[in-house]
């Protein structure tokens, strides 16, 4: 028989490299796409799958109960991946209610209609809804921030130091409390950092390679010492995948890359993999475009991630590492981006973008 899966914000980076890989493998799925299309979704990322026979997109809020009812009965969802939430913490910072609304009353909403459509009462499921589940994606920065060492582990206490790590903390915690008071099948992934194709350019490294070819300056953090542990998005959707299909109802699992990185690192490698693939006409680094701005407010030092649980319970490993990882993450940029300017950009004929 074949299951409709719900995906939320799908059209958003992590969502739309996880819908193409999850249609490929499992034949046995309908993708029901599920995305208001804020500034950071982008229907272009799912250009690959948009005539997927096995796949159909609505546009729409989380927060619109009734037009979640109606996706939940007119399609029958088997099962809810839930990667919609506003995202970016300078965002948060200057507006921190929308992040309230989506990520938390969202969640909520998207949670209690999965509840009803698929249980009779607390801890009884509807014949044919047995094992569907609810898998909410969620952050390392729920934790907070580290010292010097140590790791985040599933049972580190939660520490949220932004509106929007505070409110993916609050969406947790909505999720726990529905598999201890109703019993619903739920799951929750924390992921540290991810890069690789498809991600907004209001992040750190599709920041970083436009505006060095742009030939503007590379804006860092403070000193550039903040750390983040950082995980190619391929490595996380199939992650992902092993946590939705094998893990224990009620549990955490934080998936990490073991690749920690200064910010001032990912600039100077970033400018490094550019030197080499399309170099500046003047013949000299991109290095001299970093320019280190005023560090936000309340901006956590350190994240890294213990991902045992996940290795040694499901299996899991990550394939790519981050110097294999950043070169297909820039080349893949690099057509973007040529694209985009319509080969406007200086000295396209080096490129070397395969």
């Amino acid at each position: 028989m074949v299951k409709t899966i719900l995906v939320t914000g799908g059209a958003g980076f992590i969502g739309s490299n996880f819908i193409p890989y999850f249609l490929e493998k499992y034949p046995e799925y309908n993708i029901m796409n599920l995305d208001t299309l804020t500034y950071a979704g982008n229907l272009e990322n799912l250009r690959e799958v948009e005539n997927h026979p096995r796949y159909k997109f609505i546009k729409g809020n989380i927060c619109n109960r009734e037009l979640v009812e109606y996706v939940f009965k007119e399609y029958n969802i088997m099962g809810v991946i839930h990667f919609a939430a506003e995202s970016h913490v300078d965002n948060s910072i200057a507006n921190p209610g929308v992040f309230i609304e989506t990520n938390v009353y969202g969640t909520y909403t998207l949670i209690d209609v999965a509840r009803n459509f698929w249980m009779e009462s607390p801890f009884r499921y509807k014949n044919d809804y047995e094992g569907c589940r609810f898998h909410h994606i969620s952050t390392d920065e729920v934790y907070g921030s580290l010292g010097e060492t140590g790791f985040f582990t599933e049972n580190t206490p939660y520490a949220p130091n932004s509106p929007y790590s505070a409110s993916k903390a609050s969406a947790d915690m909505i999720v726990r409390s529905y598999f201890k008071t109703y019993g619903l099948n739920t799951v929750i992934t924390n992921c540290s950092n991810n890069y690789g194709p498809k991600q907004h350019n209001e992040k750190l490294i599709p920041t970083i390679i436009r505006s060095a070819l742009n030939e503007d300056p590379i804006p860092i953090y403070g000193d550039g010492r903040n750390i983040r542990d950082w995980l190619y998005v391929l490595d996380h959707c199939r992650g992902i995948d092993l946590v939705f299909h094998k893990g224990k109802p009620g549990e955490v699992y934080n998936i990490g890359g073991r690749n920690e990185k200064t910010n001032i690192e990912i600039a100077n490698k970033i400018c490094e993999v550019l030197d080499k693939l399309k170099p500046r006409r003047n013949g000299r680094s991109y290095k001299e475009l970093i320019t280190f701005v005023d560090d936000r407010p309340g901006h956590d030092r350190r994240y890294a991630i213990d991902a045992s649980k996940i290795k040694s319970e499901l299996g899991w490993k990550a394939k790519e590492n981050f110097e294999s990882g950043i070169v297909k993450t820039v080349k893949w940029y690099l057509k973007k981006i040529i694209k985009e300017d319509n080969g406007n950009i200086s000295n396209t004929t080096h490129i070397n973008a395969k």
